[in-house]
């Protein structure tokens, strides 16, 4: 599966209550399930009035599908070219 980062704009995002997102969590995971393909989110992180999330599928148009079913914005959905973090320098000498 290719992995999406995916840029959800939402003003007042940072002002959510945990309530809130996992109710936004809740709704996801029912979309989720009702998918009939390979999907799998990773993960999401919100800063300011944007919530960025990580998943997993095949394609983007399943993404777009996801967003529209679960009433999400999808403002942005970029494809992982490649990931990286401290434990890559590591291999940096080689």
């Amino acid at each position: 599966m290719k992995r999406f980062i995916i840029e959800r704009e939402i003003p007042g995002a940072s002002n959510l209550s945990q309530a809130e997102l996992a109710d936004i969590a809740q709704a996801s995971n029912d979309v989720v399930a009702g998918l009939e393909v390979p999907y799998t989110w990773v993960n999401s992180y919100v800063a300011g009035d944007k919530i960025y999330c990580v998943h997993e599928t095949d394609e983007v148009e399943t993404i777009l599908e996801h967003a529209r079913r679960g009433g999400f914005p999808a403002n942005t959905v970029s494809v992982v070219a490649n990931e990286f973090g401290p434990h890559s320098a590591a291999g940096a000498g080689a």
